[in-house]
């Protein structure tokens, strides 16, 4: 079967906005409805929507039908999509979802959340029953590439995230934050790994301000904290010893007037606020109101660059398990092209097993049960050790790129009809 049957069609943060992003990964297209498509697994998180396939033999293009699929499922403009789409095949599809599972490809360097994503992916596309040998193969062996990457390379180590790291400035401003109460202020990526982040530091006193009311009660619910409105803002404010605002406003979300305000109600307790938006949520004005302590992404930055850098410096060593497991798997790909025939010639010779058995106790007339159960356990155990050198190494020779030579005489020989392409 040729290599470049193996398709991944996608979008991510690089490629797309997040509105397309979260329109494409909310639903799942059928494969039922694409006799193209053998096989499929879509992997959907916060940052990307991929689709991985194994197409049927001879689809003259595999992108424009997967294309097509995809609009059709989520009923979105091809033409839109187009301007947004990368594509994979083969062996190049195979390195790429290597380096998602290893983290080479996200937002945030060697981030470890992305391999139980991976993960997920295979067991829910198992569980709609869309994935097949071969994408079952690939993302199995994708989540031991992450594995092995984090195992034996640096790679996840220093996990900074813009959210940890303003964390580690707060704490450094009013030590441990498992007294405070933190508000995070905004939804969308940066904050909702804020507050994942505030939960495996202990931190229970929980605020969450959105535009959407109903969002923020969700993600309130959740946290086991409050919920506040934008429009409530300063009580928030007055409320909260942390904030960490990261919302996609235009414009600043939190002005001088209101921290002023806020501070005035509790003069007692400082506040600290934590501006991870691009553009800026806080007024930097806010930073001289007395008791106000504002930090942005350029206090971030240096904790930030210095936890890439180190993370940067295991890329090569990340590539070469990338490498190590690719080849591992073209190998267990080629071999899967022969397994067909494999069970083919057990068919035939346990059929054949079964009649000389059945032949043999009519033969011996009245057998006792356990004569006849050692006589079958005899027939299985002289057809399973007769086929298993044959068979080994028909499977290595097609690891090493052999089956198609061998494969008709193999079929001959043992008087196998030969298969279609």
């Amino acid at each position: 079967m040729p290599v470049d049957r193996l398709v991944c069609l996608g979008l991510s943060y690089r490629t797309a906005p997040v509105e397309l992003r979260q329109q494409l990964g909310g639903l799942v297209p059928s494969a039922d409805r694409c006799p193209a498509v053998q096989e499929l697994v879509p992997l959907s998180t916060c940052y990307r929507v991929e689709l991985y396939a194994h197409m049927a033999p001879n689809v003259p293009n595999a992108r424009a039908t997967l294309v097509e699929m995809l609009a059709a499922a989520h009923d979105v403009d091809r033409d839109a999509l187009d301007d947004h789409l990368y594509v994979f095949t083969g062996d190049e599809a195979v390195r790429h979802l290597y380096g998602v599972a290893c983290g080479l490809d996200s937002l945030v360097l060697g981030e470890t959340e992305i391999l139980g994503q991976v993960g997920g992916a295979l067991e829910a596309a198992d569980g709609a029953g869309t994935a097949g040998p071969v994408l079952r193969l690939l993302f199995e062996s994708a989540v031991r590439a992450g594995r092995r990457a984090r195992a034996e390379t640096r790679i996840g180590a220093s996990p900074a995230t813009a959210s940890t790291m303003g964390l580690a400035l707060a704490r450094e401003t009013l030590g441990d934050l498992r007294g405070c109460r933190v508000l995070v202020v905004g939804l969308g990526p940066v904050g909702l790994q804020a507050l994942k982040a505030l939960r495996s530091q202990g931190v229970t006193q929980i605020g969450v301000a959105n535009r959407s009311r109903r969002l923020a009660d969700e993600a309130a619910a959740t946290a086991g904290g409050r919920a506040f409105g934008l429009d409530e803002l300063r009580v928030a404010l007055a409320w909260a010893d942390v904030v960490v605002s990261a919302t996609g406003a235009p414009e600043t979300v939190i002005g001088r007037d209101d921290v002023a305000a806020a501070l005035a109600e509790r003069p007692e307790r400082p506040l600290v606020l934590i501006d991870l938006a691009v553009p800026r949520d806080v007024d930097p004005a806010a930073g001289r109101v007395p008791g106000a302590r504002v930090f942005d992404v350029d206090d971030l930055r240096a904790g930030l660059d210095s936890a890439a850098a180190a993370r940067a410096r295991e890329v090569p060593r990340v590539e070469a398990v990338v490498a190590g497991e690719a080849a591992r798997f073209a190998r267990r790909r080629r071999e899967l092209d022969v397994e067909p025939s494999v069970t083919d010639l057990r068919r035939r010779a346990d059929a054949i097993r079964e009649r000389e058995l059945e032949r043999t106790l009519r033969h011996l007339g009245d057998v006792d049960p356990e004569t006849a159960r050692h006589l079958r356990h005899l027939s299985e155990s002289l057809v399973n050790k007769l086929l298993h050198e044959p068979t080994a190494r028909l499977r290595e020779k097609a690891g090493e790129g052999e089956a198609d030579e061998l494969l008709p005489a193999f079929r001959e020989l043992f008087g196998l009809p030969q298969r279609g392409s």
